[in-house]
């Protein structure tokens, strides 16, 4: 039995879990989204997830793959890395919905353990800096050619625009979303449905484009160079799983647009955002004939060209700025917001210690900013290249321990787990999978693994992140996915057809009320705790 903790440590946890409880009111950092907060539509939830992709980025990407490996191969790159997306996305996608809780939460259950999974959520913080950056780069370029504001004070402009909007959570950005979405779909239409109508012939000579590398036709390794890029984006599932987890629990009246709903936000994301970027990929051909080669991968160009042909120019440079301003506000507010929850997720495990979640909003911000002031659109490609590897093995690793540990081989447990104490400090089976995914596909990234291998990182990735889970859980025996099966409370998490129950308790550490999902025994306290108030708990206590 652990021993008790004195009065002055127990007097800090208190107040710590108290905090804890009431910042999560809006966001629910560390825990699962209980029913009672849960009262959006499917649809609303999927627009709000929806709306978060409106990043001008993936004309960016699209253009920069095209430039460098002909349109061709920037297609197929692009369409291998959205099947890819798409498939490793949906099992995780469902596994959010259905349980109300985040990627970190399910990667805590799905193979990395109570503190394992503290790896894989620095990684995704890091995703959201580096794709804020990215945005916050695009609108600085749209508000220099637009306003002639210098790119430095753009940049922190479009930091501080989002700050205000994030800190007031799920019901804020939700509206947010819901408004703005509309007017952005027309102006990211307009002129690329007037380009093609009125210039029919663009598409053909798009089609036969072969960039500036030496690469001819269709080249495989150029295929898996830019899949490489386009699969840096497979970190955007966590970002969609921020709001998928607020979805209403899966009824038989429900059943069909709860479906819909999930596929659609969830990995159906990528069905978008690959269209996006050969829309970036085709604008970029169209403006090489007018603008220098590295000016054609700015978005804010790419439109100002195609409006300046059906406006005049004062009207052409005014909606430029606003779609760029209106896409930086609907994904950086995303990015600042899921970038939060993951560094604070990290940081209290950590420390055992609540600092807010505010903070880290702060915090997420301030790295963004650096990326921006030293230029990081400059190395666009060497970025993304990079740290693909990193995301890959992470989602993949999850989704397999999903679909073939849980489903198919009954090696670890189906229902989620994600509280202190329940789980194993580390799972060998998805931090060793992952570590070797990761480190394996980055060895080959750099050429360490031979010239040939350089060009399909990627496929390391996704080859070692798939193999591997089931191996390590069959040696192990899944031993490591459960520390205790008895969290010390009678009643069931979840009902019989597995939706998590709505029973509220107290907690005797904070005193605030949680759904069963969220709680469990604890022996220092003497009766039922929450589990974010468990996670502040001094180590050795039950």
């Amino acid at each position: 039995m652990a021993t008790t903790p004195d009065r002055i440590s127990d007097s800090i946890e208190h107040e710590t879990g108290q905090s804890a409880a009431n910042e999560t009111l809006e966001d629910y950092t560390l825990r699962y989204a209980p029913h009672s907060f849960r009262r959006w539509g499917t649809g609303t939830v999927a627009i709000t997830a929806l709306g978060g992709i409106a990043y001008l980025a993936d004309f960016s990407i699209g253009a920069s793959i095209a430039i460098s490996y002909g349109t061709l191969n920037a297609i197929f790159a692009i369409l291998f890395a959205a099947a890819v997306i798409f498939i490793t996305g949906l099992p995780v996608a469902y596994y959010a919905a259905r349980y109300n809780i985040d990627l970190d939460l399910i990667t805590r259950g799905a193979g990395f353990g109570y503190y394992g999974s503290i790896l894989t959520a620095i990684i995704f913080a890091s995703f959201t800096f580096i794709f804020f950056a990215l945005e916050g780069s695009i609108m600085a370029q749209g508000l220099l050619l637009g306003l002639g504001i210098p790119l430095w004070l753009g940049y922190l402009a479009s930091t501080l625009i989002v700050l205000p909007l994030v800190i007031y959570g799920m019901k804020a950005l939700s509206k947010l979303q819901l408004w703005t979405t509309p007017l952005w779909l027309v102006l990211m239409a307009a002129p690329v449905l007037y380009l093609v109508t009125e210039q029919p012939d663009v598409v053909g000579n798009w089609l036969a484009y072969t960039g500036t590398g030496d690469y001819g036709g269709v080249s495989f390794a150029a295929v898996m160079l830019g899949a490489g890029v386009c699969l840096a984006l497979m970190g955007q599932i966590g970002e969609q799983i921020d709001y998928l987890r607020f979805m209403p629990a899966k009824t038989a009246e429900n059943r069909g647009r709860w479906w819909a709903a999930v596929l659609a936000a969830g990995p159906g994301w990528v069905i978008l955002g690959a269209i996006k970027q050969m829309i970036g990929a085709l604008l970029a051909f169209y403006l090489l004939s007018k603008i220098a080669d590295s000016a054609a991968t700015e978005p804010v160009r790419q439109f100002m060209a195609i409006f300046s042909e059906m406006l005049p120019v004062w009207a052409a440079l005014a909606l430029s700025v606003i779609l760029v301003v209106i896409s930086q506000i609907k994904i950086n507010v995303t990015n600042a917001y899921s970038g939060s929850l993951a560094w604070t997720n990290a940081f209290t495990r950590i420390t055992r210690h609540y600092p807010g979640r505010i903070v880290f909003v702060v915090v997420n911000l301030a790295i963004a900013l650096a990326l921006m002031e030293s230029d990081m659109f400059a190395v666009l490609n060497n970025i993304l290249g990079f740290y693909s590897n990193c995301a890959i093995a992470w989602v993949v690793v999850v989704a397999t321990d999903i679909v073939v540990n849980k489903y198919l081989l009954g090696l670890s447990p189906k229902l989620p787990e994600f509280r202190r104490g329940m789980l194993y400090p580390i799972n060998p089976v998805g931090t060793i999978a992952f570590v070797a995914a990761a480190g394996l596909a980055i060895a080959a990234y750099f050429g360490a693994l031979g010239s040939f291998l350089s060009s399909y990182s990627p496929l390391v990735a996704v080859v070692v992140g798939l193999v591997l889970p089931p191996i390590l859980a069959a040696v192990t025996g899944g031993r490591y996915y459960l520390a205790k099966t008895d969290d010390g409370i009678d009643a069931p998490r979840f009902t019989p057809d597995g939706t998590p129950s709505s029973v509220v308790y107290a907690c005797k550490s904070c005193e605030a009320e949680f759904e069963r999902p969220d709680v469990l025994y604890s022996a220092t306290r003497g009766g039922v705790v929450c589990s974010l108030c468990r996670a502040t708990e001094p180590l050795g206590a039950e």
